[in-house]
This record gives C-alpha cells, sequence and structure tokens, in this order.
C-alpha cells in the first residue's frame, strides 16, 4: 500500500522537492542574460586533481568556505548574516536545475537578492572559478 502510494505521488506530481529554500528553482542571472549563460560549459573535465583544485580554492583563496561550510550546506561561520542562508550545494534539486554557465555567471556577478558578492576577477581567475565549479558539483554527487 505505502509502495503504492509513492508510485502514486511520483507518477502524478512528480518527485518531491527537498530543497532548503523554496526560491530553489529561481534563476539569480537576469532574464535578458540566461540563455547566453547557459551556453557556457565548463572548459576542465571533472578529474580528481582538478576538483582538488577547487577543493583548495573553496577552502582557501576563494574563502567559500566561510558561508558555504566545510560540507557545502550553507551553514558556515557568517557573522552578521543578513536574509537568507547561503546555498546548500548539497541540494540535488538545484545541482540538476543550474547550468555551470549560469554558477560562473554567479562568480562573475554575484547573485542579486542575496549576500553574495562577485568573485571574478576580484578573488578568482576564471581558470579557477571553472575549478572550484567543479568542487561544488561534487557535493551533489552520491557518495560510494
Amino acid at each position: 500500500m505505502v509502495l503504492a502510494c509513492c508510485a502514486l505521488m511520483l507518477i502524478g506530481f512528480g518527485p518531491p522537492v527537498w530543497s532548503a529554500d523554496e526560491d530553489v528553482l529561481k534563476p539569480r542571472v537576469p532574464p535578458d542574460q540566461i540563455e547566453q549563460a547557459r551556453t557556457w560549459v565548463n572548459p576542465f573535465p571533472a578529474t580528481a586533481d582538478n576538483i582538488e583544485k577547487g577543493k583548495a580554492l573553496f577552502h582557501g583563496k576563494a574563502f567559500c568556505v566561510t558561508c558555504h561550510g566545510r560540507d557545502g550546506t550553507g551553514l558556515g561561520d557568517i557573522p552578521g548574516l543578513r536574509g537568507k542562508l547561503p546555498r546548500n550545494f548539497t541540494d540535488r534539486v538545484w545541482q540538476k536545475t543550474r547550468t555551470d554557465g549560469e554558477l560562473f555567471w554567479i562568480l562573475r556577478n554575484g547573485s542579486p537578492g542575496t549576500d553574495m558578492a562577485p568573485f571574478i576577477p576580484l578573488v578568482l581567475t576564471e581558470e579557477e572559478a571553472w575549478q572550484v565549479l567543479l568542487y561544488v558539483r561534487s557535493f551533489g554527487r552520491p557518495s560510494d
């Protein structure tokens, strides 16, 4: 009976959305720029070496860990946080919805309506930003 109810929910309503906030599917890129941003593709393959470079940047130079936390859940050590919590990178719905190009746009321009500031070129080079995004994507992968 329980399995039948779950199957009906998935067929009739789609999979449940378990996300940190209701705005998880709201694009942060302005409508007039989103199609272009969605065409941008990470030029670096998701190799262990590239992900490790992104991890070092996330926890070091880029100080992403301060807001997004060591585990990517968005529960970092943020003094004076205003508004919403930082993005939870472990949220698989968010991971599936946002393209790498959109995330790169946010690193370049900041995230309107949030405390996320621009990081390219002030903190990160474009190459480093792509590497950070490889690490960010690793939070959404199932554990082995």
